[in-house]
C-alpha cells in the first residue's frame, strides 16, 4: 500500500492544492519536489456528469459539475428535478417559474393576500432550518453582494449559509431589486432543495453510475474499482448519501477548482491516490489558503505567459455572466473569478515591490 511508502512528514504537502512552479511566499509546498509545472487544462480525476459529451475543436477549461444530466432537472441545484418545469435558456420560462414559487411559498407561509418580502423570507427560511437541526457550521446568515456599478442594470449575488451561490437573473434597475431578484431565485432553490427527490439516494446513485458507464462506454469492473474515474465518482456519491443535491454542489466546487487549477494531476504526479486525496478534500472546506495558493499558480501562468490572467478572467466573466442570466447555482465560476482577481493583486503587488525607489 502507498501508505506504508510514503513518509508522514511529507504527506500533507503532496495534497496541497498548489501547482508548485517554483519558490514562493507558500514555503514548503513550493519546494523542489513539488514542481510539476502544469500549464493546460488535464483530464479530472474526478470526472463530472458535464464532461460527459465531448466537443470539437481545442479543449476548453474544465466544465463545471452539471447534475441536471444525470437526473433530468435543469441544473444542480436549480429547480425542479425531473420534471424541468423551468428552462434556464429561456428568461420568460425561468421568470415565470421562480415567480409561481415565491408565491406559493408566501400563500404557506403568510396567507392569501399577503405581500411576501423575499429577502426576509429567504432568512428566514434558514433561520428555520438552522433551529430544526441543520448543520450549518458558519450559521444561517444569507449574505448579499452588489457589482459596483453608478447604473444599471444592478447585479447582486447572494450566498447561501453552506456556501451556494445565486445572482440576479433579470434587467434590475434598481438596486434594492437586484438584492430581490437574487432572493427569489436563492429562495427556489433552497424550497426545492428540501424535497425527498434532491437527495442523494441508493437509486440516485445507481442511476448515475449507470449513465456514466453508458456515456463513457465503460463496464461494471470500472464502477467498482475507486481507482478509476467512474469508481472514484460513486465513491463520492455514496459517500454523500442522504445529502441534499445542493450540498453536494457545494462539496464539488472544491473539486471542481482542483481541476479548473490544474491541482489534481499535480497531485496524481506526487503519487496520491484517488481514494487519498477524495479523503482529504471531501472534509476540506474552501478557505482562504487554498484560494491563496491557487492565485499563486496563476500568478507563476502570467509571469510565464503574458496575458494569461486576462484571457483566463475574460472567459470567468462570460461564465458567470451566462450563468447568472440562466438561473444556475454560480458558486464555481465566482470562486474562479475572485480567485483570478487576487492573482492580479498579487501581481501587482510583486511588481510594486520590484520598482525602484526614488
Amino acid at each position: 500500500m502507498e501508505s506504508n511508502i510514503i513518509p508522514d512528514s511529507i504527506r500533507p504537502q503532496r495534497l496541497q492544492p498548489g501547482i508548485g512552479f517554483g519558490s514562493g511566499p507558500t514555503g514548503t509546498l513550493r519546494s523542489s519536489s513539488l514542481r510539476p509545472g502544469v500549464t493546460v487544462p488535464v483530464a479530472p480525476l474526478l470526472p463530472s456528469p458535464a464532461s460527459l459529451s465531448a466537443s470539437s475543436g481545442p479543449p476548453p477549461p474544465p466544465p463545471p459539475l452539471q447534475l441536471h444530466s444525470l437526473y433530468g432537472g435543469v441544473g444542480a441545484g436549480l429547480g425542479p428535478g425531473a420534471g424541468g418545469h423551468c428552462n434556464p435558456g429561456n428568461p420568460a420560462v425561468l421568470k415565470e417559474a421562480v415567480e409561481a414559487v415565491v408565491r406559493s411559498f408566501a400563500k404557506h407561509t403568510q396567507g392569501y393576500g399577503r405581500a411576501l418580502n423575499v429577502v426576509e423570507a429567504l432568512q428566514e427560511f434558514w433561520q428555520m432550518k438552522l433551529t430544526r437541526g441543520a448543520d450549518l457550521r458558519n450559521g444561517a446568515l444569507v449574505v448579499y453582494e452588489m457589482v459596483p456599478s453608478n447604473s444599471p442594470p444592478y447585479v447582486c449575488y447572494v450566498s447561501l449559509p453552506g456556501g451556494s451561490c445565486f445572482g440576479s437573473f433579470q434587467f434590475c434597475p434598481t438596486k434594492a431589486e437586484a438584492r430581490r431578484s437574487a432572493a427569489k431565485i436563492a429562495l427556489m432553490n433552497s424550497v426545492f432543495n428540501e424535497h425527498p427527490s434532491r437527495r442523494i439516494t441508493d437509486d440516485f446513485i445507481e442511476k448515475s453510475v449507470n449513465e456514466a458507464l453508458a456515456s463513457f462506454n465503460g463496464n461494471r469492473e470500472e464502477a467498482d474499482n475507486p481507482n478509476t474515474g467512474i469508481g472514484a465518482f460513486r465513491f463520492m456519491l455514496e459517500s454523500n448519501k442522504g445529502k441534499s443535491m445542493l450540498e453536494f454542489q457545494e462539496l464539488m466546487t472544491v473539486f471542481q477548482l482542483l481541476h479548473w487549477n490544474g491541482s489534481l494531476k499535480a497531485m496524481r504526479e506526487r503519487q496520491c491516490s484517488r481514494q487519498e486525496v477524495l479523503a482529504h478534500y471531501s472534509h476540506r472546506a474552501l478557505d482562504d489558503d487554498m484560494r491563496t495558493q491557487m492565485a499563486a499558480d496563476w500568478v507563476n501562468r502570467e509571469q510565464s505567459v503574458a496575458g494569461t490572467i486576462a484571457q483566463e478572467l475574460a472567459s470567468t466573466e462570460r461564465e458567470l455572466e451566462d450563468a447568472r442570466l440562466a438561473g444556475r447555482e454560480l458558486r464555481f465560476y465566482k470562486e474562479k473569478k475572485d480567485i483570478l482577481m487576487l492573482a492580479v493583486g498579487q501581481l501587482s503587488a510583486a511588481n510594486a515591490a520590484t520598482l525602484p525607489s526614488h
